[in-house]
């Protein structure tokens, strides 16, 4: 019996709106918190580990199949920023290990500042929406970074003024992809 090699070609929808919304709607809603209108609670956490964790890293891999390197990292990257950050939250309270400091959190953001540097360097060749999804992603870590390292309060809230904008803008990008495609016509510039 000989089996012949078929080649089966697969469309895939382009997975970067589920994870710019996934990012977009996590951020705006954690960024509301850190610029004082409400404590931290468990509707922050539960989008940390879904919306913002669990369906930027299925957008990633969807990347992945699309041969994306960029989308890829990133998606996958930020979601499992969400994952880490809900369990540097959460972990401590389950037994598992010690709470971390403001020092330590802060060169945790740090380092992911200095990546999304690095990735903002990487939308430059790309439309602007995108550009300033990273752009302000890369400022708000680094306020996010010195709010820890300092202990200022206003430089917190700064942060997350900056951070509703960097979250909207993510939706916005996301929002103009969808409608874009599915309408076949630019209804809102990227």
């Amino acid at each position: 019996m000989e089996i012949k090699n078929v080649s089966i070609s697969e469309k895939l929808a382009n997975p970067a709106p589920l994870g710019l919304m996934g990012f977009g709607m996590t951020t705006v809603l954690l960024n509301l918190h850190n610029a004082g209108i409400y404590e931290l609670n468990v509707m922050i956490m539960a989008m940390g580990i879904f919306y913002g964790g669990l369906a930027q890293v299925i957008a990633g891999i969807f990347e992945m199949k699309k041969n994306n390197t960029f989308g890829a990292t990133a998606f996958t990257s930020y979601g499992l920023f969400w994952l880490s950050l809900v369990g540097i939250w959460t972990m401590p309270k389950m037994g598992l290990g010690e709470p971390a400091s403001a020092t330590a959190v802060a060169f945790y953001l740090l380092l992911w500042g200095i990546f999304t540097l690095f990735m903002y360097i990487g939308t430059l060749n790309g439309n602007k929406s995108l550009q300033v999804v990273f752009g302000t992603l890369t400022i708000l870590f680094f306020l996010l970074a010195i709010g820890d390292f300092t202990g200022s309060a206003i430089i917190k809230t700064i942060a997350g003024w900056e951070g509703i904008f960097c979250g909207a803008s993510a939706i916005y990008t996301a929002m103009g992809e969808v409608l874009n495609e599915k309408l076949g016509k630019t209804v809102l510039p990227l």
